[in-house]
């Protein structure tokens, strides 16, 4: 990005506009041979972040299905990098259908009150169907929802969570899904799913690890020695 010419921070500085040595001294204007410097180069672009950590996380995020609720399962798994690497300050957000298949979720999820900035619109009693974890100095998360269900209205979608990823060194954030073990035969007909190879549809699969919890990792990218492979993100046009 060419730098910038009309931010008052930089016309009106005394520092920058009225002191002699900036304006005067030759070592500022021209090269040891006595030549007119160069001009200066565009500044690096850089990337937005991490700031996750420090404003969008909120208390209960974590939490798509109430706290004790019957049936709540737990997701849980590491972001890596392409060095294989844990990312400390990931940030996941998750969508998914509701038991019925509908996808309004709780009204009002993420309304926070005005005076406090507490989120009121998670109460603990409804299921919210979204869900927002930062990942942890190791780079983990874990989340606490209901057993996936398929979108209403996509007869032929095996049942998924929608996941975005937000992490440092990403301009625009990522896109993915995680598809569970237990719906193994409509897999064969889910309109993503079907059109990958067993290999790269296998990065988009949570594995069993325990009663009620399965682990989903995050590969940001492919590993130079072929350990993990990159996980299948999604672009939407």
């Amino acid at each position: 990005m060419p730098r910038a010419t009309t931010d008052p921070a930089t016309t009106t500085d005394p520092a920058t506009t009225t002191d002699p040595a900036a304006t005067t001294d030759p070592a500022a204007t021209t090269d040891p041979a006595g030549a007119p410097a160069a001009p200066l180069p565009p500044t690096p672009s850089q990337t937005i972040g991490p700031f996750y950590g420090y404003a969008l996380p909120f208390r209960g995020g974590e939490q798509i299905a109430p706290a004790g609720r019957p049936g709540t399962i737990t997701l849980h798994g590491l972001v890596r990098d392409g060095d294989g690497a844990p990312v400390p300050d990931a940030l996941l957000e998750f969508w998914q259908a509701g038991p019925d298949g509908s996808l309004t979720g709780a009204p009002g999820s993420l309304r926070r009150d005005p005076v406090t900035g507490a989120v009121i619109g998670r109460h603990g009693l409804d299921f919210t169907g979204f869900g927002r974890v930062p990942t942890d100095a190791d780079g983990r998360y874990a989340l606490h929802t209901l057993p996936a269900t398929a979108p209403a209205g996509h007869p032929d979608a095996a049942p998924y969570l929608a996941v975005c990823v937000f992490a440092r060194g990403l301009l625009h954030h990522l896109f993915t899904r995680v598809y569970f073990p237990e719906h193994a035969e409509a897999h064969a007909a889910d309109p993503l799913l079907s059109r990958l190879p067993d290999h790269r549809a296998r990065t988009l699969l949570a594995h069993p690890d325990g009663p009620d919890r399965y682990r989903f990792d995050v590969q940001l990218q492919q590993t130079a020695d072929g350990t993990h492979e990159e996980t299948v993100f999604l672009a939407f046009r």
